[in-house]
């Protein structure tokens, strides 16, 4: 798969939103966590403040990674994109052939998925295993249960 990232519109506001939050609010309050522990005195022994500087740290590197999804994040529009087989965005309506269920996904970038909401992402093994499927084509998917079989009964937008 190339770098870029694909979106939906509300995928990319909550990232948007996201960082901004974690550049104002985030930064703040590392700062003032710092600020609070350098006042305890001796940094040499102060668990605090390293403990402080190691939560700036992370958060500097969540926002470098966010930043970086971000330039290469590119929005789609649903409206012109064809549903003729599998891709990004695509709701997808499969049958597990040893279960005999249907399920629902939407196969969105790794940022948006959530199995809750039957989002699931891309760079999973069913959403690469599904990806390129046209309707009536079987997937099939290598899991750490083993091989599974998935029928695309379905595809819309």
């Amino acid at each position: 798969m190339s770098n870029v990232t694909y979106l939906t519109q509300e995928g990319y506001d909550k990232l948007v939103a996201e960082l901004d939050d974690l550049k104002s609010r985030g930064r703040s309050e590392a700062a003032k966590a710092i600020a609070e522990a350098r006042e305890k005195g001796d940094l040499s022994e102060n668990a605090e403040y390293d403990a402080a500087k190691e939560a700036q740290g992370l958060l500097e590197l969540k926002i470098n990674q966010l930043e970086q999804v971000m330039a290469t994040a590119r929005v789609l529009d649903t409206s012109q994109l064809d549903n003729s087989e599998v891709r990004v965005l695509s709701k997808v309506t499969i049958l597990n052939k040893k279960m005999k269920r249907e399920f629902t996904y939407q196969l969105v970038a790794e940022s948006e998925a959530n199995l809750k909401e039957m989002k699931i992402s891309v760079g999973s093994p069913i959403g690469e295993g599904l990806l390129g499927k046209k309707v009536g084509e079987v997937a099939e998917i290598k899991t750490p249960g083993g091989i599974m079989e998935f029928e695309v009964l379905e595809i819309n937008i």
